[in-house]
């Protein structure tokens, strides 16, 4: 059980990196170029949206791991916990009157990847 509950959690990530990463990342760049920024801000910020695919690959690529490998659970606690502070994030932006937060996919699919991640460690 631990490893579907571990390779759904790294199938969600990978999708997730995939589409923020590429898809995501020319619609933010498109609009980030079209702005008033300055360019070192806008490079700053292509950066900093980037840095969310990376997270969304490391947890994908380590769920991986430690699904085929479950004696090295550990590894993804933290990873679990990035996921869950990242949706955690997002639902208090969005509460805080940053609503358009709430409509994206990221408080949901990071808090999927966090639940099942914590599942599939929990039934090791």
């Amino acid at each position: 059980m631990q490893f579907t509950l571990l390779m759904v959690a790294a199938a969600i990530a990978m999708v997730g990196a995939i589409f923020h990463g590429y898809v995501g990342g020319r619609l933010y760049m498109k609009n980030i170029r079209e702005s008033q920024l300055a360019s070192l801000t806008q490079s700053l910020s292509l950066v900093s949206w980037q840095m969310f695919t990376v997270l969304l690959l490391v947890s994908a690529i380590t769920f991986i791991v430690v699904a085929w490998k479950p004696h090295l659970a550990l590894m993804a606690v933290p990873l679990m916990g990035a996921n869950a502070l990242g949706a955690c994030l997002f639902l208090v932006l969005s509460l805080m009157g940053h609503s358009a937060l709430i409509k994206l996919p990221g408080l949901y699919l990071m808090g999927l990847t966090a639940l099942l991640s914590w599942l599939g460690i929990a039934a090791t």
